[in-house]
């Protein structure tokens, strides 16, 4: 018996949709005994027009909110470079700090802290916007007060919602968008590895992976190849519950998500467990 059969993936396939980590989580892979398959299915967009974030900096330095909500890293240092197109740093991050930072997770706290940022308040994990919710709840009601939420990729529509309902004056500040890759030629390969059996697990490490993928595989006359696949033959592997939310919402069934999310957890997790959850797929099929 060779080493890789002694392995957890036993060096079975396994599709990742990983853009800006791709390497990391093909390297994860590798050491647990996988073969990565690279399809990125996201290219990360400033939008063109920023005309949002600048009109919150303009109303952020004359004091208009007092709750800032920071929901990604990425797009946390997106708006930085956005506002300073116009304003100075220590102009911006001033005006800040006379507000309320609050964090969905650890990713913003990275590029806020080298802003020289305080932050109020940061959600407990798995840091969706239900532990977000109930984190201001907790600690900081947001009744009648002026809340501007970083948006990422796309809308947040259930946490909008649920500030208002708390009876927020809510600002959305969208900062970026989400698009397919320039060459979508390995999410299309990657799509056929699926369809056609030739790989053990799909990883999911965003929400928006999940919706690319359906739609190129739609495109590609592959969709109801792929969902038989993903529901029957493939071990789904999420992230975390706002990547699972997405999976079910899509009629998609999550095998594993690991206790922790992160990338690393993930891996851990279907790389240790892919075995039984391939059982139990087959046996409820």
């Amino acid at each position: 018996m060779t080493d890789s059969i002694k392995e957890p993936f036993a060096g079975q396939r396994v599709v990742t949709f990983e853009s800006r980590l791709a390497g990391p989580i093909a390297d994860l892979i590798t050491r647990q005994g996988g073969v990565p398959v690279d399809a990125p299915s996201l290219r990360e967009v400033s939008l063109e027009d920023n005309s949002e974030a600048l009109a919150f900096a303009d109303r952020l330095i004359v004091g208009e909110f007092d709750v800032v909500i920071f929901l990604t890293g990425v797009g946390t240092r997106y708006l930085a470079r956005a506002i300073e197109t116009r304003h100075t740093r220590e102009r911006w991050t001033s005006a800040l700090a006379q507000t309320k930072v609050v964090v969905r997770g650890p990713k913003p706290l990275v590029p806020l802290r080298e802003f020289q940022v305080r932050v109020d308040l940061q959600a407990p994990e798995p840091n969706t916007w239900h532990e977000l919710l109930a984190a201001l709840d907790e600690r900081l009601p947001v009744r009648g007060l002026r809340v501007a939420v970083q948006e990422y990729g796309k809308p947040n529509p259930e946490l909008i919602e649920g500030l208002r309902e708390r009876g927020a004056d809510v600002t959305r500040v969208p900062v970026y968008r989400w698009a397919l890759p320039e060459d979508t030629g390995p999410l299309r390969r990657g799509i056929a590895e699926i369809a056609e059996g030739r790989v053990i697990a799909a990883l999911f490490t965003s929400a928006q992976q999940v919706e690319h993928l359906l739609l190129v595989a739609a495109e590609e006359g592959r969709l109801t190849a792929l969902r038989d696949a993903l529901t029957h033959r493939v071990v789904i592997g999420s992230v975390g519950p706002t990547t699972s939310e997405t999976l079910r919402d899509k009629g998609l069934p999550v095998d594993i998500e690991p206790e922790h999310p992160k990338m690393g957890h993930l891996v851990n997790a279907v790389a240790t467990g892919w075995r039984a959850a391939l059982e139990k797929k087959k046996g409820s099929s």
